[in-house]
This record gives structure tokens, C-alpha cells and sequence, in this order.
């Protein structure tokens, strides 16, 4: 049985890594996919591979840390699809992490709150509304490790630590009206930044995890579709450690 037969789905950042990930699997399980991301092009190709699969997708160009953007990119989502089931706030960026705290520039800072932090909070501002219209909903926000313990650089830790707060904090709001809120914290994950490290430092990273290994996109992708299908039901404010065991040392 496919876990979220006809249920629409928005994925914002899902023209790379884990979002586009999380489309193809979402596509997979019966959705019907709005693939949301900055970049025409690579959000277009994550349509095109989620198309191929015979499942329907729509492209919206947006840049979500704008409130008007995000409230564009959920109504067009409304408008090709009729409702909004899921949403998996996942766009997210990491500037200047070997800077310290006394040395980050403001400009820095403020961009990568407004990209992590800001975006998720009005991601659940418009997604919210449309979920209540549609009878409730599931949204899971993209967190990180790094937003239960310290490392990276400041602001990508402030910024994962608030995803964490909101999505407690919207959890408790609208649990009674239909409305399941929870966070997904992926530790290490095999990108082409990771893979352009040098060996050393790789390794170092990889070595973190007690696993012995980094994660897969895929791995990140398949917890989300969980928790948004009915199988996670019971799971509301839950903060749901991907990591390989990082945080439990």
C-alpha cells in the first residue's frame, strides 16, 4: 500500500540533496509533489525525474525567506492540486562555518537566519492555513545535529536550535486542530561539498558518526516520508535524530 496515496506534498529546496530526494520518494509513495527551490534549473529536473516515475509534480520558483514568496509558492501549490496535505521544510544553507562567533559577519548571520530559521517559521505560516482548510495535515521542518549540540559556526547552530523551538511551539498549537508538526536532525550526509573535502577531514567528519559511515540523501528522504504518512501518527513535537548515533556520545 502506498504510504501517502493522493496526498500532496510541498518540498521546499527540492532541487537538490535531501529535498530532491524526498520528492522522488515521496513520488514513489502515491504523492502528488510541489517541488518549491531558487534554482529554475535544478528544480525543473527534480520535476523531470519525479514526472518520469509517472507521478505528477509542479515546479514553483521561489525564494521562501520572502513571506511573499512563500505564501505564493503554497497557493500555487493549492492551485495545481486542489489542497496541501504534507510540507517538508527542508531549504537550508551553511555560510562561513570555520568563522568564530566574535569574527561572523553580520551579513552572514543574517542571511543564513532568514534561510534556515526565518523560512521555516513562514513556511508554517502559510502552510498551516491551508492544511486547516484541507481537515489537518503533517509538517516536518529540516533541523540538524547541530541544532541539539554545539559545532559548525554560530548562526548554523542558532539557526537549527530555533527550527527546533518552532516546531515544538507549532506542535503544541495545532496538535488538536489536525495538525502533526515535527523535525527531522540528519547528522553527516554524503554531498558533493562533503565529497570535495579533503580525505582528511572527511574522514574526520565520517569518524564522528559510530555508525562508521555518512548518511545517504535517501536514508534522510525515507524518514520524512514516515513521518508524514499515517504510520507516524502518534508522533507530534517529536524531534527524530537521523544522525548514526553523533548525538548520543
Amino acid at each position: 500500500m502506498s504510504l501517502l496515496k493522493q496526498k500532496v506534498v510541498l518540498i521546499t529546496g527540492a532541487g537538490s540533496g535531501v529535498g530532491r530526494m524526498t520528492a522522488l520518494a515521496c513520488a514513489r509513495e502515491g504523492a502528488r509533489v510541489a517541488v518549491v527551490d531558487l534554482d529554475a534549473a535544478s528544480g525543473e529536473e527534480t520535476v523531470r525525474l519525479v514526472q518520469a516515475t509517472e507521478a505528477e509534480a509542479v515546479f514553483i520558483q521561489a525564494d521562501v525567506s520572502q513571506a511573499e514568496e512563500m505564501e505564493a509558492a503554497v497557493r500555487r501549490t493549492v492551485a495545481a492540486f486542489g489542497r496541501l496535505d504534507c510540507a517538508f521544510n527542508n531549504a537550508g544553507i551553511v555560510l562561513d562555518e570555520q568563522v568564530r562567533l566574535a569574527d561572523y559577519e553580520e551579513a552572514a548571520w543574517n542571511k543564513t537566519l532568514a534561510v534556515n530559521l526565518s523560512a521555516v517559521w513562514l513556511g508554517m505560516k502559510y502552510e498551516i492555513p491551508a492544511m486547516l482548510r484541507a481537515g489537518g495535515g503533517v509538517i516536518v521542518n529540516n533541523a540538524s545535529v547541530m541544532g541539539v549540540v554545539g559545532g559548525c559556526c554560530c548562526a548554523y547552530v542558532a539557526s537549527k536550535h530555533g527550527v527546533i523551538g518552532l516546531t515544538k511551539a507549532g506542535a503544541l498549537e495545532y496538535a488538536k486542530e489536525g495538525i502533526r508538526i515535527n523535525a527531522v536532525c540528519p547528522g553527516g550526509i554524503e554531498t558533493p561539498m562533503m565529497a570535495a573535502l579533503a580525505p582528511d577531514e572527511r574522514d574526520r567528519v565520517t569518524a564522528m558518526h559510530p555508525i562508521g559511515r555518512l548518511a545517504k540523501a535517501e536514508e534522510i528522504a525515507e524518514t520524512v516520508v514516515w513521518l508524514c504518512s499515517d504510520r507516524a501518527s502518534f508522533l507530534c513535537g517529536s524531534i527524530v535524530m537521523v544522525d548514526g548515533g553523533y548525538t548520543i556520545q
